[in-house]
């Protein structure tokens, strides 16, 4: 599916205009099909290439994917390079903005993704690096309908797995929750200078993320019908 590219400034109430990076499929010969949106939320770097060439790999499969820039209140929407005065800005920065900055930004994300023509409504989201722990956040939105750790991640202690798990659990809601081997943090980023890229591991996450995508977004399932203990069989 070919992809067209563009950009968005919107204006923000913490501070500066938040660039909206945004990866639009499209089919000739249908001007008007529609497909669902999904937020891709970047590492501390901003949106990178490998960023942008996640958002690709997921507009490609018939999504129009809205990656926003972090760091709007402080700097421009430029990727941060991936040394060591980048590393250290990018981490002193994603500490400065607030949580509810941040929060600000996934809910204009998903103003503008539904506010698209083109844009089916169902919204799902994604992110790597400090993008993940943006994704789950954006769940909190319940205009977002799926959201998407690895193993040896030491950015997420095992306590914290453990709560997240559990306040899900006993919440009732329908997810899964995969902890990969051998999968160290930015393991899906396709850069090698920190050495942590791991195509295969990568490749089969971004299968599950397709399964869940298409599962939730592409269909209506309405309402479920689930109630009660599961019946135990063999």
């Amino acid at each position: 599916m070919l992809i067209e590219e563009t950009h968005v400034d919107v204006a923000t109430q913490a501070g500066g205009d938040m660039r909206i990076f945004i990866f639009h499929p499209k089919i000739d010969g249908y001007p008007k099909a529609k497909f669902p949106g999904v937020l891709v939320f970047s590492e501390i770097y901003q949106v990178t290439g490998p960023v942008a060439r996640f958002a690709r790999q997921i507009a490609s499969q018939g999504y129009i994917v809205a990656a926003p820039s972090s760091y709007h209140e402080f700097i421009p929407a430029d990727p941060l390079a991936y040394d060591v005065p980048g590393t250290d800005l990018g981490n002193d920065l994603k500490v400065k903005k607030k949580v509810s900055a941040y929060d600000e930004d996934a809910t204009l994300t998903v103003d503008h993704l539904l506010s698209l023509p083109t844009c089916t409504g169902r919204i799902g989201a994604t992110g790597m690096c400090l993008g993940g722990h943006l994704a789950y956040r954006a769940a909190l939105d319940k205009r977002v309908h799926a959201t998407i750790f690895g193993k040896k991640d030491t950015h997420i202690p095992p306590a914290g797995r453990d709560l997240i798990r559990k306040t899900l659990h006993d919440a009732g809601v329908s997810f899964s929750f995969y902890e990969v081997a051998h999968a160290q943090h930015a393991f899906i980023r396709d850069e090698l200078s920190k050495g942590r890229y791991d195509p295969a591991i990568a490749g089969i996450c971004f299968q599950m993320l397709l399964e869940l995508f298409g599962r939730v977004l592409r269909s209506d399932l309405g309402p479920s019908s689930a109630a009660g203990e599961l019946e135990h069989v063999c």
